[in-house]
């Protein structure tokens, strides 16, 4: 006499259905309530009082939303740019690019590991950076120059100021990003940007 298999289906909801797929199914469409507002900071347990690491998050979201910003000013330089000096410009803007990417890295991290939130939306910069907004459209390579120069005094400014205050308050971790990373990599940039603003002659001295 032949043996009968009998089968019972179980299946379990995730919320998202019913059938026996639905374990492996993505739950999709989701949101919730913020778990960490922006300008708050989570007690870490660093060393730091609250208040340090709530003014240090501040400063450094600062510096972080102008240097994303010239790290774009960079790149969109780079797609731009014309003219004689194309060739060299063309890859020294996107180096610079490459060092100001690695800088948004540094700063966001600092923030996050101090409890803070770090900025990341293009929206968001935009609203919070200090550096002026180019045009859509193509610039003159001294112009595309001169913004970026502007850009580098700016941040150099701001960082020299929060590097002092984080010293003063004892957090020698954000002071030394300023100094070490900051800093000196802007110096370093501007540098090698003003050079091609030095009216000499090409071909035939004076």
């Amino acid at each position: 006499m032949p043996r009968t298999l009998r089968t019972t289906s179980r299946t379990k909801s995730n919320g998202s259905g019913n059938g026996t797929g639905d374990k492996a199914r993505p739950i999709t469409r989701q949101r919730g309530a913020e778990v960490q507002h922006f300008g708050t900071v989570t007690r870490i347990p660093n060393g730091l009082s609250e208040e340090v690491c709530r003014a240090s998050a501040a400063a450094l979201n600062q510096v972080l939303a102008d240097t994303m910003t010239i790290r774009d000013l960079y790149k969109k330089h780079h797609w731009q740019v014309s003219g004689h000096t194309f060739y060299s410009l063309h890859l020294l803007f996107d180096k610079h690019y490459e060092e100001q990417a690695e800088l948004v890295d540094k700063i966001a991290e600092r923030i996050q590991l101090l409890g803070g939130l770090a900025v990341a939306m293009a929206a968001d910069v935009a609203d919070m950076t200090i550096i002026e907004r180019p045009p859509m459209g193509r610039e003159e390579v001294p112009v595309q120059i001169s913004r970026l120069l502007e850009a580098h005094e700016q941040i150099l400014k701001e960082s020299r100021k929060f590097g002092e205050q984080a010293d003063e308050a004892g957090d020698s971790g954000t002071n030394d990003l300023f100094v070490s990373d900051v800093v000196r990599t802007n110096e370093m940039q501007v540098w090698f940007t003003s050079e091609h603003l030095v009216d000499l002659p090409l071909v035939r001295a004076d």
